[in-house]
């Protein structure tokens, strides 16, 4: 293992190469800042998802980001006229994509050096975990590891799942003192207020519980935190700072789960800074795989289990469009459709999928909520997986019931000023003005 600065690293790179990292919270910053400053790339082929910061290398000329999420950076990187492409696929499958890919260069964050003198992979395992070792010990490839003593060191399920990197896997190391990038709380609106206490309802005792972002995760956790429940699970794909609050209040024990017991697993964590201060060497908190965290059979095997997902609309058949906008990407398909197959297979468990009913495009108002999808849409979620839909105006329970059945739920939970446009089967319906 050669210690080098960003710059040696990024030197390290050839003109005409191919280069992964992985998504979000396990990317290496300062090397990417140090690759943002050469400009002699040839074709710089680069994986990767969820990136943090528009970094400039993606305004590069050479340079290809294959993305297999987008976020606020894709979409700004995108939008300027760079070379940004959508790789779909959901999280789980991105393991075998990388194996098929085999990038000669793999680069990820790690943590200092704990006292064993492995390098723990802190905020992500993701579909990476295990390619970085395969990378490592590839003598033609090269692994570049970036320590950042702001890291949290956390903790995988040996003997299988170390979360680690062994000194003598790691090409290169370079050091980073850079702050670690955060994910703010999203204040829940009324709407999403009103859609938290409903999905609460279906949320029993000692459930097992996964999470995503945003107002309505928020609100679910914060009514959690107060309310009576107790003994709740975590296996979730992102630990948020909502989960760290649920274990705060004390009302995580996961004795309950029936896989994984004694311990939250997620397989990566982002948000608030106390968040990645208390992930640090916690041993109630797991990191795992994707291929594992994903799995629909695995996450069926807990009790009670609740998963708590959204989407930006949802057709009257129930299928459900979660990452596109007008058939254009927006974000990614993630464990969307995982997390809605495997929290629906028992019959004491619950997908909810949660929406507001409407949304504001331009001057009109648009119910979520169509008869029929628009033409060009693209289906993240198909309607058989689908559970319970829920809206500010209550949940449609869908699973057993028929396709009317099915449709007439959804239009109860629909914005009151359209339900009767919907059962007449209009497309396109907006919310009148003065209803709002």
């Amino acid at each position: 293992m050669k210690s080098l600065t960003p710059a040696e690293a990024a030197a390290l790179l050839r003109p005409v190469d191919s280069f992964a990292v992985p998504l979000g919270p396990g990317q290496p910053a300062g090397l990417l800042h140090a690759l943002s400053e050469r400009d002699d790339w040839q074709e710089l082929s680069v994986f990767g998802a969820l990136l943090l910061s528009p970094y400039p290398l993606f305004a590069r000329r050479g340079v290809v980001l294959y993305s297999g999420f987008f976020g606020p950076a894709e979409r700004a990187l995108r939008a300027a006229g760079h070379d940004v492409r959508f790789v779909p696929g959901d999280f789980r499958r991105f393991a075998g994509t990388v194996e098929d890919v085999a990038p000669r260069v793999m680069a990820t964050a790690v943590s200092a050096a704990g006292p064993d003198g492995r390098f723990s992979l802190a905020l992500h395992a993701g579909a990476t975990a295990e390619a970085l070792a395969r990378c490592g010990r590839d003598p033609h490839r090269l692994l570049i590891a970036e320590s950042n003593a702001g890291l949290p060191r956390t903790l995988g399920l040996p003997p299988h799942h170390l979360h680690s990197l062994a000194p003598d896997e790691i090409d290169v190391l370079v050091e980073s003192a850079l702050p670690l990038a955060t994910l703010p709380d999203a204040e829940p609106s009324e709407a999403e207020r009103a859609i938290a206490s409903h999905a609460r309802a279906f949320i029993p005792e000692r459930a097992t519980l996964q999470t995503g972002i945003g107002g309505v995760p928020n609100a679910v956790a914060g009514l959690l935190v107060h309310g009576d429940g107790d003994g709740y699970g975590i296996h979730s794909e992102m630990f948020t700072t909502g989960l760290m609050e649920l274990h705060l209040a004390g009302k995580v024990d996961n004795r309950a789960k029936g896989i994984y017991e004694g311990v939250s697993v997620c397989t990566f964590a982002l948000g608030s800074e106390e968040l990645h201060r208390w992930l640090h060497e916690r041993e109630d908190v797991r990191f795992l795989p994707v291929h594992l965290v994903n799995d629909p059979a695995v996450i069926a095997r807990n009790r009670h289990m609740v998963s708590i997902n959204g989407a930006l609309s949802v057709d009257l058949a129930g299928q459900v469009v979660a990452d596109t906008i007008d058939g254009r990407q927006h974000s990614g398909i993630g464990g969307h459709e995982d997390f809605v197959s495997g929290a629906s297979l028992e019959r004491e468990d619950h997908s909810l999928v949660c929406l507001p009913a409407t949304a504001r495009v331009g001057e009109r108002v648009v119910s979520r909520i169509q008869a029929r999808l628009p033409g060009g849409s693209i289906v993240t979620t198909p309607r058989h997986q689908l559970d319970v839909v829920v809206t500010e105006y209550g949940a449609a329970e869908l699973r057993g019931r028929t396709d009317t059945e099915r449709a007439q739920a959804l239009i109860e939970v629909a914005h009151p000023s359209v339900r009767e446009a919907l059962l007449r089967g209009e497309d396109d319906v907006a919310v009148e003005s003065g209803q709002v």
